[in-house]
């Protein structure tokens, strides 16, 4: 093979690998998940009040500053508005003046995660603009500011294939004692694992774990926060009935986690050999924590 004939089978080459590669790419960005997925839901954060000094923001006695929280959607469930109250905590009230209300919800919607949103969409909760310290300093006093937040939410699940087989020795089609694939919304509580198995005859089982991801505590839609962290949950067929704890769709979560059997409430008709999706959605109000520390300078007099 001359000179000339070994570089165009070179640049022959080259060209067909380009075309895999560029192939293999446009497929591979095309490929979509059902969720972006997640264990976060509402993530509050305190703006800045002041300068930093040794990590801590500071101001002097004498000084205003803004007490603000900024609400970021991190989850895959809009955030509409109502649905998150900011409450302060902490330093004592008659400390403090110029701060509008010690409690506020958000006022507008907060869009959830999404392919054009990848951030996640945010609101910024004012309770004061010119708040100031109102009692004697002597050099550097501390506090330590909370806010707590509390906000509905939901979690979604859907099982793509749910083998529904009356006849467990026919092998076609699909599996039925099997741990199944399965897609979860991004939220603080979420899907650990999902498994199907038999409860009898016919009857198609599924033993599904949810776990608290985010650290917060979690209490149903309406119900104030207890000792006890419970939700509520509901499944789209009505042939299927979901139970925790021997409660139907309801679960308490000890140690942060709950486990779920969804049984078909009758039998499968002979013969019957197919697959289902199932789609569960999770409901309840949760509430997280964060602080942060104001220093407080005597000013010079």
């Amino acid at each position: 093979m001359n000179i000339k004939h070994l570089t165009l089978f070179l640049i022959l080459v080259s060209s067909l690998f380009l075309v895999s590669c560029t192939d293999s790419k446009d497929t591979k960005t095309t490929t979509s998940k059902v969720f972006i997925g997640g264990t976060q839901g509402a993530v509050t954060k305190f703006e800045a009040f002041g300068v930093t000094e040794n990590n801590i923001y500071t101001v002097y006695d004498t000084e205003e500053f803004p007490l603000e929280v900024t609400l970021t959607n991190k989850g895959e469930y809009d955030l509409k508005a109502g649905d998150v109250e900011v409450s302060l905590l902490g330093p004592s009230k008659k400390e403090f003046s110029g701060i509008s209300s010690w409690k506020l919800k958000n006022k507008a919607k907060i869009d959830k995660v999404s392919k054009l949103l990848t951030t996640g969409g945010e609101e910024t909760v004012t309770f004061a603009k010119k708040a100031k310290h109102t009692g004697d300093v002597t050099g550097l006093q501390q506090r330590t500011w909370f806010a707590n937040a509390d906000y509905n939410y939901e979690t979604y699940l859907i099982i793509p294939e749910v083998c529904l087989k009356e006849d467990l020795t026919d092998k076609r089609v699909c599996k039925v004692s099997e741990k199944k694939t399965f897609h979860v919304s991004g939220a603080p509580v979420t899907v650990s694992s999902v498994e199907q198995s038999t409860a009898g005859k016919g009857i198609m089982a599924l033993k599904i774990k949810i776990a608290d991801k985010a650290a917060g505590k979690v209490t149903k839609q309406g119900s104030d926060f207890g000792t006890r962290e419970e939700l509520t949950y509901s499944i789209d067929d009505s042939d299927w009935e979901c139970k925790s704890g021997g409660r139907v769709n309801e679960a308490k979560l000890i140690k942060d986690q709950a486990e779920l059997l969804c049984k078909l409430k009758k039998s499968l008709t002979k013969d019957t050999l197919s697959t289902r999706q199932l789609k569960i959605t999770f409901k309840y109000t949760y509430r997280s924590l964060i602080q942060e520390k104001l220093g407080i300078k005597e000013s010079t007099k």
